[in-house]
Order: C-alpha cells, then structure tokens, then sequence
C-alpha cells in the first residue's frame, strides 16, 4: 500500500497552483481548479488557525474544501477496477468511504508542507464533459515536475477523478496495489488494510 515517492506532490498540488501565472487563457476547469486552491490557501493562512489547538479544525477545512472538488466516488470506482461490479453495493459504499478517508488524510498530511512552491499553466482539453489541466510545479531549488488534472463535467461543475504526477496515473497507481492485494486475499483484507490506514483498526470480518 506504500505510495511512489512521486506521489507525495499531490499534497502540494492544490495551493501551489494559486501561485503562479497562467501561461494559457484559462477555461472552467482551471478556473475551477484554481477556486478550490484559492480557498485552501486562505485556510493555511488564516492566523487563527495556525495554533497547534487548531489542526484538527484546519485539516477538516481543507478536507471540506477538497471533498467538493475531487470526485472521490469515481475514483474509488476507477481504483478497484473490474473488482468494482463484483462487490455489493453495501461493500461498494464502505469502500468509497474507506478510500475517500485515506486520499483526504494525505493530503492533508502533504500540504501543511507546502513551503512556497509555485505551479505553471500549461494546456487545458476540453472533449464534452471530459477535461485535462496540465501544470508544472517548480519547487524552491529549480525543478520542474508535470502535474496533470483530469476532470469529468458534473452539471455546471468540473470535478477532480484522477491526478497524473510525471506520467505515474494516481487511480493506477491504486488500482495496481489493490488488485496485488486482491491477488492474494480478500475484499473483507483489503478494507482492512485502508481502515488501518486511516486509522480506524476495527476490523472487517469477511
């Protein structure tokens, strides 16, 4: 379950992006993008929230702010994969619930490290209600990594359904894990294993 190291600049992705110029006219998925960054950047800047006392009220902030923006349903339906229309829908929704928790704790891990980094606007596709923001973050020593968005349209909305960091898909990345998991155990192990990466260790019986 231990994520490539690549994965880490998620956690940066979505304040970094406010801090750098677009280098394309931008279009609602990027304005979108760029809307959910500008909200949790005020929550890390907000003095009030800064305290030790408060992290637990800052993380829920941002783990709000990101739970309206990433369509964490599709993908946790993306990440299981063909395993997805074997489970009942009662396991389905225990799953959704149990991989949103594990995406919104590490990035709420990831970005209280956010140190300035900035994000560059490259192309933004547009195909129906599919679209794909590229970005590069250039972090404080020079380099240059490829943050992609992947969106998919949700009424008047763009909503977030995977990430590809230097060419490394995040649902692949999970879909990989999981189906080695699956390989050699059980649906009931495998939200054993995200429950205890959540934090949640009662286990599931099955």
């Amino acid at each position: 379950m231990r994520m490539q190291r690549k994965i880490y600049v998620t956690g940066i992705l979505a304040v970094a992006v406010l801090t750098g110029p677009a280098t394309l006219r931008a279009g609602l998925p990027t304005d979108h993008v760029r809307q959910t960054a500008d909200q949790v950047l005020r929550v890390l800047q907000d003095p009030g929230l800064k305290a030790p006392e408060k992290r637990q009220e800052r993380r829920q902030q941002i783990r709000s702010i990101i739970g309206n923006r990433f369509d964490f349903e599709e993908m946790a339906k993306r990440s299981l994969g063909s395993h997805w229309q074997k489970r009942s829908r009662e396991e389905q929704q225990q799953f959704v619930e149990l991989f949103s928790e594990l995406l919104e704790r590490s990035y709420a891990n990831q970005i209280e490290s956010y140190d300035g980094e900035k994000i560059l606007y490259g192309r933004e596709t547009v195909s129906r209600d599919q679209a794909e923001v590229d970005t590069k973050i250039v972090t404080k020593k020079g380099e240059e990594i490829s943050v992609n968005y992947r969106l998919r349209g949700a009424g008047t909305d763009w909503k977030v359904y995977d990430v590809v960091i230097e060419n490394i898909s995040l649902v692949n990345n999970y879909r990989s894990q999981f189906n080695r998991i699956l390989a050699n155990g059980s649906f009931a192990d495998l939200l054993n294993k995200l429950r205890a990466r959540s934090g949640d260790v009662k286990p599931v019986k099955g």
